[in-house]
């Protein structure tokens, strides 16, 4: 699949070039929607000047510093929605959940999502790496970075039009594994926007929790894989791929 590299946010609105090319028609123009968007001033400002100023490992590379859409398999079965883009990670790179060092979250995920066929490769590095998923797709609650990597209520409630947006043009969708208690959240108010019935009492996020509303998809909790959760064994990799592997069997043949 040909790539185009990341050019820098100037501060101003970008035009609607994509890091990747959108995976399906239906989502060429959700992409361009959240790759342009600018409904949240603090975070456009963030992510502007990290891209500016950049860690100093990265000092030679050219910042995506845009919003980030999601990216997978266009047929996926499985939708996984994280956090946020890394300041210095996939709003660096243009991909979500990539690029932010060896051992970071997006080669946690990754080799979780490979172990369980998901995924062609164990690690998320660049987005020219030829990682490809099959029968999964992710997308994030927020899709700027964050500073302390903590969205406000606002800017996620702003934010979750994309959300609905990218998860409609994914028509496959059986099985939605939130990582972490704000992409679980998000993922709950959406399906109560869509009418699904939520069980009373209302689900609590937790790793391995799984409900299913009437009709709707099987909801999967797994913690989210950032370092403060790896590093410290409140997520351990038979964590991640056990929870991956009730997706899978949710999410039929």
């Amino acid at each position: 699949m040909p790539t185009s590299r990341p050019t820098r946010w100037s501060g101003r609105a970008p035009e609607p070039i994509l890091a990747l090319p959108a995976p399906s028609a239906a989502l060429r123009p959700v992409h361009e929607a959240i790759v342009t968007c600018t409904r949240c001033p603090r975070l456009r400002r963030y992510c502007a000047r990290v891209a500016t100023e950049k860690r100093a490992a990265y000092r030679s590379r050219t910042y995506w510093g845009r919003p980030v859409p999601g990216f997978g398999d266009p047929a996926a079965r499985i939708l996984i929605i994280g956090l946020a883009p890394a300041a210095h990670g996939a709003n660096r790179t243009g991909r979500v959940f990539t690029g932010d060092g060896a051992g970071g979250s997006g080669d946690f995920l990754m080799a979780a999502l490979q172990a369980n066929g998901l995924a062609t490769l164990p690690t998320s590095r660049d987005i020219d790496d030829g990682l490809r998923l099959t029968g999964a797709y992710i997308a994030a609650a927020a899709r700027c970075a964050p500073p302390a990597n903590r969205p406000t209520p606002l800017e996620l409630q702003r934010c979750r039009e994309h959300l609905e947006a990218e998860w409609r043009a994914l028509p496959e969708v059986r099985v939605v594994v939130c990582l972490g208690h704000i992409a679980f959240a998000s993922c709950v108010r959406i399906l109560q926007a869509r009418g699904y019935p939520i069980p009373t009492p209302k689900p609590t996020f937790g790793h391995g929790i799984v409900f299913q509303p009437a009709g709707g998809p099987a909801v999967v909790g797994a913690y989210h894989p950032s370092r403060q959760n790896t590093n410290t064994g409140r997520l351990t990799p038979a964590m991640l791929r056990d929870a991956f592997a009730i997706a899978r069997r949710l999410a039929g043949p």
